[in-house]
C-alpha cells in the first residue's frame, strides 16, 4: 500500500447554509486511526438527501465539518484493535460520524462490509445508505406483503426507486408519484405499477389513490417529501395502515395532534413512524444482515442501480443544488480524486 499523507482533499463545511457553503480544500488533515476504527481512502462517495439537512443545520452537528455518511473504497490502515479488516479491502461502508466528503475517513467497522468481486465501490457507494433505508423499512418499519397497496412518494428519487423495486420484487401493488413525465417513466421501469404526477393538486392525487385501490386506499406510505404530501396520506391512507415518513424535501411535517390517526369511520387507528436507517443498524450483526441482503439483491438484479448521476468531488456544490432542484433522478456519487 502507498504511504498515507498527512494532508488531504475534501468539502469543508464551515457554517451552515445553501449549497454555497460546501468549500474545496486541499489542505485538509487526514483523520487520525484511533481504537476500533479503520482508515479508509475513499473511491466514490454517496450523495444523500440527508447531506443537506446537516449543511442547513436542520440536523446538528458541530461545525466545521466533513459531511457525507457513504462511501465505496480501500482500507489503507486499521487499528490493533479491529482483527476483521486489513488494509487492502475493498469495502462499502456507511458513517453516522459523517466524514466521507474527502480523500480519507476514519470509521466504525461496524457499519462497514467486505465487498464480493462482482460489486464494485461505485455500486457499494450508491446503494448502501439508500438501499439500507429501503430495506429496513420494508422489514421492519412496515414489513411489507403481497398484496397490499403501497405508495412511494418521490419514487424516482434514490430511495424512492429502490422502494418500488423491493415491494414490487416480494408482491406489492406499488403506487408511485412523480414530479415529470420522464420521472414517472423512471418509477413504471422500477415496479410502480401505477404512477401519479406529483405536480398535481393534492386532492386529486387522493381521488386518483382512491379509483385505483377502489376505495380500499393505501396500506402503507413511504413519504419522503414531508410536508407537503403529509396532509393528503391521511387522506388516502387506510384502516390501520401506517404512515412512514422518513423525510423533509419539503419541510418538516409540522406536529400533529394524535386524535386525527384515529379519524374516520369506523376510526382509521393509523400508526405514523419517523423512523432512520441508523436505529435499525446500531449493532455489527444488524448492519451485516441487512448489507448481506442488499448486496444479494444488487447480484439478483432486484436493485438495478441504473441510474446514477456522477460528479467530481470538487462539484460537490452543483450535485447538491441538482438534488434539491427536483433535477435528478436516481443516485447522485461524486468521484474523488485518487
Amino acid at each position: 500500500m502507498a504511504s498515507i499523507p498527512q494532508t488531504m482533499s475534501g468539502i469543508l463545511i464551515e457554517e451552515p447554509g445553501d449549497a454555497e457553503v460546501l468549500k474545496w480544500k486541499t489542505d485538509l488533515a487526514v483523520p487520525q486511526l484511533s481504537e476500533g476504527k479503520i482508515l479508509v481512502k475513499n473511491e466514490w462517495v454517496g450523495v444523500n438527501y440527508i447531506d443537506t439537512y446537516f449543511r442547513k443545520g436542520l440536523y446538528k452537528a458541530p461545525m466545521p465539518m466533513i459531511t457525507g455518511g457513504e462511501a465505496g473504497g480501500i482500507v489503507v490502515d486499521v487499528h490493533p484493535s479491529v482483527s476483521n479488516f486489513k488494509p487492502g479491502d475493498r469495502v462499502g461502508y456507511l458513517s453516522s460520524t459523517r466524514g466521507s466528503y474527502a480523500q480519507y475517513n476514519v470509521i466504525s467497522p461496524h457499519t462497514c462490509i467486505k465487498l464480493p468481486d462482482n460489486i464494485s465501490t461505485n455500486m457499494a457507494a450508491a446503494s448502501l445508505l439508500q438501499g439500507l433505508t429501503a430495506l429496513t423499512f420494508i422489514r421492519e418499519a412496515h414489513p411489507v406483503k403481497a398484496g397490499e397497496w403501497v405508495l412511494v412518494h418521490a419514487a424516482a428519487g434514490g430511495v424512492g426507486s429502490i422502494l418500488c423495486e423491493m415491494c414490487s420484487s416480494v408482491g406489492a401493488n406499488v403506487i408511485g408519484t412523480a414530479g415529470t413525465p420522464e420521472k414517472m417513466d423512471t418509477a413504471k421501469k422500477n415496479g410502480a405499477q401505477w404512477v401519479i404526477s406529483s405536480r398535481k393538486p393534492q386532492d386529486e392525487i387522493v381521488a386518483e389513490v382512491l379509483k385505483i385501490t377502489e376505495g380500499h386506499g393505501i396500506d402503507c406510505v413511504f413519504d419522503g417529501v414531508g410536508a407537503a404530501t403529509f396532509e393528503a396520506d391521511l387522506q388516502l391512507a387506510a384502516r390501520k395502515a401506517t404512515l412512514c415518513v422518513f423525510g423533509n424535501a419539503s419541510g418538516a411535517v409540522p406536529p400533529v395532534d394524535p386524535l386525527r390517526l384515529s379519524a374516520g369511520t369506523p376510526a382509521k387507528n393509523l400508526k405514523l413512524m419517523r423512523p432512520t436507517l441508523f436505529g435499525y443498524v446500531v449493532t455489527a450483526e444488524e448492519f451485516h444482515k441487512y448489507a448481506t441482503e442488499l448486496l444479494g439483491m444488487i447480484e439478483k438484479g432486484i436493485v438495478k442501480l441504473e441510474k446514477t448521476s456522477t460528479y467530481q468531488l470538487e462539484n460537490a456544490k452543483q450535485a447538491h443544488i441538482d438534488l434539491e432542484s427536483r433535477k435528478t433522478t436516481g443516485k447522485l456519487l461524486l468521484q474523488v480524486p485518487q
